[in-house]
C-alpha cells in the first residue's frame, strides 16, 4: 500500500522551523552558500541520508534509496539569498548586513530537508529512489546554478525520470497550491546598451550628438516592440530599469547606458522581440549619427511544466490539503532557473501559498520586508515527500 504522509511532518515541524530561522539569520548570496551547504549536509547526515556535494561549488545531492527497485524522482530547492537589507523586526532577522532571504529560499531548503527525513522514514518498501537537490545561485541570472550542477555531474549516477520544485508564494494563503500545465515562468533575458555620441557645451548643441536625446528616442522606439511586433495573444515585457548618463548640468552627454530585461514565454516570441530590439537600437542610433554597443545575455529559459506531472502535483495536493487547495492560477513572467532542469527532464514547478491570513498588506518576493506564514512549512514538506512517493508509484504502474 502506498504510504500516506499527511500529518507525519508534525514530528519534524519544530526542527524544520528552526532550520528555516537559522538559515534566515545567516543568509548567503549566490555562489557563496558555504555555511548553508554545510548546514544541509549536517541535517542529512543526522538522519543517515547519504549525499555528495560540491556541484556548482556549494550544491548538495542527497539520495534516499528505497528497498525495492524502481525509478528515480528528484526534488529541488534553491539555497541562495539576495543582496537586500532586511527591514523586518521578528526575532530571527538577518544578521548579515545587506543580505536577506527575500525570496523564501531558506524555507525551500528547510522543507526539502524535512521532506528527505519523511521519505527516509518510509524507505522500506519504497520502489526506487528520491534525489534531494539543493541548488545554489538561482538568483544569479543569467548564469544560475542549475546548468553548472548538471555540468558537474549531479545526475551522472542517478538520472531522474521526473523532477519537481516548489516556491513560496505570497499571493496564495497557507494551505493552497498553485500549479498548471504548460508555462509557469518566463524567460529572463538581460541587456545593456551603451550609446556613444559627442559631448560638448550645453550652449552649443549643434556641435554635439546628445547621447541622452538618442537614448530617449531608443527608449520610445523600444516601447513599440510589444505593442506592434508581438502577437497580441502572446505575452512579452520589455523594461528599461536603469539609465546612466551625463556628468554636469551644462554639458551635453557623450555617453548614455541603458539596462533592462526582456521577458517572454515562447521561444518564437523571444526571438522576435530580441531581433526587433537589436534592429531598433542600432537603427535609431545610426539615424541620429550616434553608435550603440549592445551586450545581450540570454537568461533562464521559460519554466514549462509537463502536463501529466503538473496534474500529479494537483492530485497529491488535493489529497493532502483538500479538494479546494489548488485554485486556478496564471503564469508569471518572473524568471526561474528551474526551467533549465525541465529542458532535459519532465516535471513540474508549483507555488506554495505562504500569505498571512490576517496581514494588512502582502509583501511581495524580493521585498525588504518579505516574510512567510510558517504554518506552511509542515504541509510544504509533507507535500514534497508525498509527491515523490506518489510519483514513484505512478511510474511503477506504467
Amino acid at each position: 500500500m502506498r504510504p500516506a504522509l499527511k500529518g507525519k511532518g508534525g514530528a519534524y515541524r519544530e526542527q524544520i522551523v528552526s532550520l528555516r530561522r537559522h538559515l534566515h539569520q545567516f543568509p548567503e548570496v549566490s555562489g557563496e552558500e558555504y555555511a548553508t551547504s554545510e548546514a544541509v549536509r549536517e541535517k542529512l547526515d543526522e538522519h543517515g541520508i547519504p549525499f555528495t556535494a560540491g556541484y556548482a561549488r556549494t550544491g548538495v545531492l542527497g539520495v534516499v534509496e528505497g528497498s525495492r527497485p524502481g525509478k528515480t524522482v528528484a526534488l529541488r530547492a534553491d539555497i541562495d539569498a539576495l543582496p537586500i537589507q532586511e527591514e523586518n523586526n521578528h526575532s530571527f532577522v538577518s544578521k548579515v548586513d545587506g543580505v536577506m532571504h527575500a525570496c523564501g529560499h531558506d524555507a525551500h531548503t528547510a522543507m526539502l530537508v524535512g521532506a528527505g527525513w519523511l521519505v527516509n522514514d518510509i524507505r522500506e518498501g519504497l520502489p526506487g529512489r528520491v534525489l534531494l537537490l539543493f541548488q545554489p545561485a538561482e538568483e544569479a541570472s543569467p548564469t544560475g546554478g542549475a546548468r553548472q550542477m548538471m555540468k558537474d555531474g549531479v545526475f551522472r549516477e542517478h538520472r531522474p525520470q521526473v523532477i519537481f520544485a516548489q516556491h513560496v508564494w505570497p499571493e496564495l494563503p497557507a494551505g493552497q497550491i498553485g500549479v498548471r500545465g504548460g508555462p509557469m515562468t518566463g524567460t529572463s533575458d538581460r541587456f545593456r546598451v551603451t550609446i556613444e555620441g559627442r559631448g560638448g557645451h550645453a550652449s552649443k548643441p549643434h556641435q554635439t550628438i546628445d547621447a541622452i536625446v538618442v537614448a530617449n528616442q531608443v527608449i520610445n522606439g523600444l516601447q513599440t516592440v510589444v505593442s506592434r511586433d508581438v502577437d497580441p495573444l502572446r505575452s512579452a515585457v520589455l523594461t528599461i530599469g536603469k539609465i546612466r548618463a551625463g556628468t554636469r548640468y551644462n554639458a551635453i552627454a557623450q555617453r548614455a547606458t541603458l539596462e533592462g530585461t526582456i521577458r517572454t514565454f515562447g521561444s518564437h516570441t523571444k526571438e522576435r522581440v530580441k531581433d526587433r530590439f537589436h534592429s531598433i537600437v542600432g537603427g535609431v542610433a545610426e539615424s541620429m549619427e550616434a553608435s550603440a554597443h549592445i551586450t545581450y545575455w540570454d537568461g533562464y529559459p521559460a519554466t514549462v511544466n509537463t502536463p501529466v506531472w503538473a496534474e500529479r502535483v494537483r492530485k497529491t495536493a488535493q489529497d493532502l490539503l483538500g479538494p479546494d487547495a489548488t485554485p486556478e492560477i496564471e503564469p508569471s513572467l518572473g524568471g526561474e532557473d528551474f526551467g533549465r532542469f525541465l529542458l532535459d527532464y519532465p516535471g513540474a514547478y508549483f507555488r506554495l501559498g505562504t500569505a498571512f491570513s490576517n496581514a494588512s498588506e502582502k509583501r511581495r518576493l524580493h521585498d525588504s520586508r518579505f516574510d512567510i506564514d510558517e504554518a506552511a512549512l509542515q504541509p510544504g514538506a509533507e507535500l514534497l515527500a508525498q509527491l515523490a512517493v506518489d510519483t514513484l508509484y505512478q511510474l511503477e504502474d506504467r
